[in-house]
């Protein structure tokens, strides 16, 4: 058994207690629960002392209250153990995170017992609540009081809480402003450190939640969905039969480098449920693939336009193409199944467009209602596997319920059978599914290169967006935001071409769809073109050397003994930037420039002889950027 530990401290008045708690391995951060006032609070400091956020704890059942009065009965000792496992993509391969882990036992008033497992990492802390006396019992979960309390000078970038997670995050400095809020919440802390809020391993058992400061401005709160979302379909309280553990509730801490490097939200969920082998899992295959969407929204209904841009994947080397909606409308030569047969002629596999179907979205574009039931499903993937596509793009979700969540599990565990890789739209953070189900190889939940089609506000925010994304949507997950344009859609883009071709490697995503048409591609420089047919998307490491969100971000990512440098300028006025690779191993390495030339549209292509110590300084356009390519001599 734990050793636990029975020391009480009484801090300053009766009505407050803190209990000992547990620090991070390296010693840095410390969390300890406290009990004030009869709520339960995990409370999060610096080794120094200082404290960074304080989070009221509990729920509610139909039957139970777990959050006022709860009377703790025990904290287990903490102890040190090592999250270590290989991903199959991501800004990370090999992950070796160590963290203590402690447990504290409370009892409701009525006597019903409620666990709290704490992890806390050197970049932060992950809780979660567990019932465990629940056996043949129906649970009806009525309510969170979770509730996250950060320090009033903080800054904060907050997303508006959408179903689609498709908005912008925008700083809420001068205001504190009240609202619902979707995950991830940003949080300059007073000082350095920066605080990432969001939630992982999310289950069947419970619905997706966001944050609500509506009650009082200071306090965050974890809310479930809304009545109205998916057309009013489904129920808002979740319900689960037997013993019952809730996701975990995250917060990344650190400086900006350890929000844009953390893999928490991955290292807390379950690891995978298919064949966790790696030697049996080829068929994930992460990669690059051309795309007609972006430049012709309805042109999966053309199969002559169809065929253009699988010619475009295979003479830029492109692994997939993406055959988007209406493809079941596919006429001008040929249908679907040609379209297939061409595209494996010329050695690029291809991935379907579905929409998720049913009553729950007003979207009604087709093909729908193909994957809607487990006999649709299981009739449409071996279809599919007889063709040879690699994998399905399933869109318009709409809803956060758990009625939801569990279509999309449904989805990825049937898809798994099939050998069949996924990519969900229209759709729900990531919650750490790539890890339980590494054959998900992104998700959208961005607002993206898409939006050029929409309105005008990417045009005049698209650099300043693409300076927040790496610290907050793509920190949690992988982000498919279509990168990479140098034509326009139907709004233009007044990001540099350099900016753009940065893209390839400030985002991450387990397949990218590089989103422009043929001769945007076709026409680059001879270096640029070669670029973007060998950029990889599975990094060894992603190490962030320089930003602030919504000014700049200039990451190094290595893959085998490359590493890249992507900068973005998300400014509206030049910026300089200086790059110390010291990141780099001994040695001589030859280094390709891609920096911004005397216009937006155009690229500047140098050569350089650097090791660790040389300084190389960019200077970046008006919402410009750069790309540096390292190859050892």
């Amino acid at each position: 058994m734990k050793k636990l530990l029975l020391r009480v401290f009484l801090i300053i008045f009766p009505a407050v207690y803190a209990f000992a708690g547990v620090k991070s391995p390296d010693g840095r951060l410390e969390a300890f629960v406290e009990q004030k006032d009869g709520n339960t609070y995990v409370v999060l400091k610096e080794g120094t002392g200082r404290e960074l956020v304080r989070t009221r704890t509990g729920f509610t059942t139909a039957g139970e209250d777990f959050s006022a009065g709860l009377r703790l009965l025990s904290l287990t000792e903490g102890e040190t153990l090592i999250e270590s496992y290989t991903a199959l993509h991501g800004k990370c391969r090999q992950i070796r995170h160590p963290y203590t882990r402690c447990e504290a036992s409370l009892e409701s008033r009525s006597g019903s017992p409620l666990r709290i497992e704490m992890r806390l990492f050197n970049d932060g802390l992950a809780f979660r609540y567990l019932l465990d006396n629940a056996e043949g019992k129906h649970l009806e979960f009525t309510g969170e009081e979770t509730a996250y309390t950060l320090p009033s000078a903080s800054r904060r970038w907050l997303q508006r809480y959408v179903t689609s997670y498709e908005g912008d995050f925008p700083l809420q400095d001068d205001a504190v402003r009240q609202g619902a809020w979707g995950y991830p919440a940003l949080f300059q802390l007073p000082g350095d450190r920066f605080a990432l809020i969001t939630e992982a391993g999310l289950t069947r058992s419970y619905c997706a939640t966001h944050l609500d400061n509506s009650a009082d401005a200071a306090v965050y709160r974890v809310v479930y969905p809304n009545a109205a979302e998916g057309n009013g379909q489904g129920a808002v309280n979740p319900v689960w039969e037997g013993a019952w553990s809730s996701p975990w509730r995250t917060v990344i801490v650190g400086t900006l480098a350890d929000i844009v490097a953390s893999t928490m939200v991955d290292d807390v969920s379950p690891a995978p449920t298919v064949n966790s082998q790696l030697s049996t899992l080829t068929w994930i295959t992460p990669g690059r693939a051309s795309w007609v969407y972006w430049a012709y929204n309805h042109s999966t209904k053309d199969f002559q336009k169809c065929k253009q841009y699988v010619d475009l994947a295979a003479e830029m080397g492109w692994e997939y193409v993406l055959f988007d909606w209406e493809w079941d409308a596919m006429t001008n030569g040929g249908k679907l199944e040609d379209a297939v047969a061409y595209a494996l002629s010329q050695n690029v596999k291809p991935w379907i467009w579905y929409n998720s179907g049913g009553t729950h979205t007003g979207v009604r574009a087709t093909p729908l209602d193909r994957m809607l039931t487990h006999e649709n499903r299981m009739e449409e993937f071996t279809w599919l596997k007889s063709l040879g596509v690699a994998g399905v793009k399933v869109d318009f979700f709409e809803s956060d319920k758990q009625q939801m969540i569990g279509y999309y599990l449904d989805i990825l565990e049937d898809a798994a059978a099939f050998e069949m890789m996924v990519n969900f739209h229209g759709c729900t953070l990531p919650r750490g599914w790539s890890r339980t189900y590494p054959h998900l190889m992104s998700q959208e939940a961005v607002y993206g290169a898409e939006q050029y089609n929409n309105a005008s506000y990417m045009t005049a925010n698209g650099a300043r967006i693409n300076c927040l994304l790496p610290y907050t949507r793509n920190a949690v997950g992988p982000m498919d935001y279509t990168p990479v344009t140098f034509t326009d859609s139907q709004h233009p883009h007044r990001t540099s071409f350099a900016h753009e071709l940065a893209l390839s490697v400030a985002f991450e995503s387990g397949v990218q769809h590089w989103a422009d048409r043929p001769e945007g591609f076709l026409t680059l420089p001879e270096e640029a073109r070669r670029h973007m047919a060998q950029v990889p998307v599975v990094w060894d490491e992603t190490r962030l050397l320089s930003g602030y969100p919504g000014e700049s971000f200039v990451v190094a990512r290595r893959s085998g003994e490359r590493w890249y440098v992507a900068g973005l300028n998300g400014e509206d006025e030049a910026r300089e930037m200086l790059i110390v690779p010291d990141f780099l191993p001994q040695g001589l390495f030859d280094v390709t420039v891609f920096a911004d030339g005397a216009t937006p549209k155009e690229i500047a292509v140098t050569h350089r002889n650097v090791g660790a110590r040389n300084l190389l300084r960019m200077h970046c356009l008006p919402r410009g950027g750069f790309l540096l390519s390292f190859v050892k001599q």
